[in-house]
């Protein structure tokens, strides 16, 4: 079988484009790779990246020098997790707070790792987790 060496984007439709990337680039100091009116792409620790999609922005395909990227478009409060090292948690608590951004849940999971949830501007659910989330985690 082809190899697979991990998920490369996250994408998230958003409302503001701007607003967004704003808030992605205070709260975690992502990089913005590249922006427009219809998306914005943001560096996640040099190896995956963040795609904020306007929402209905992206429904028609759109040709590019080297091909045709299809149409795409996403829609309610999705989620996703973002890792982080278990030293880390308390830490990130303050910057939560310190940003305005309400903790919703606090979860300890069975094999010991912790989880925080919030919401982003979008309603979107965001989660950090420190290990012993998932068996391979």
């Amino acid at each position: 079988m082809p190899e697979i060496s991990g998920i490369l984007e996250t994408a998230l439709y958003v409302a503001d484009v701007a607003r967004s990337a704003n808030f992605y680039r205070a709260l975690f100091g992502f990089e913005v790779m590249i922006q427009d009116e219809r998306f914005c792409a943001m560096n996640v620790v040099g190896k995956q990246v963040l795609l904020l999609f306007r929402r209905g922005g992206a429904k028609e395909a759109l040709t590019i020098p080297g091909g045709v990227i299809p149409g795409h478009d996403g829609s309610g409060e999705t989620h996703f997790a973002f890792a982080i090292p278990a030293s880390d948690l308390q830490p990130w608590e303050q910057r939560l707070a310190a940003h305005g951004v309400a903790i919703e849940s606090k979860v300890s999971w069975e094999r010991g790792g912790h989880s925080l949830y919030f919401r982003d501007p979008d309603s979107h659910l965001v989660e950090l987790a420190t290990p012993g989330l998932w068996p391979i985690y």
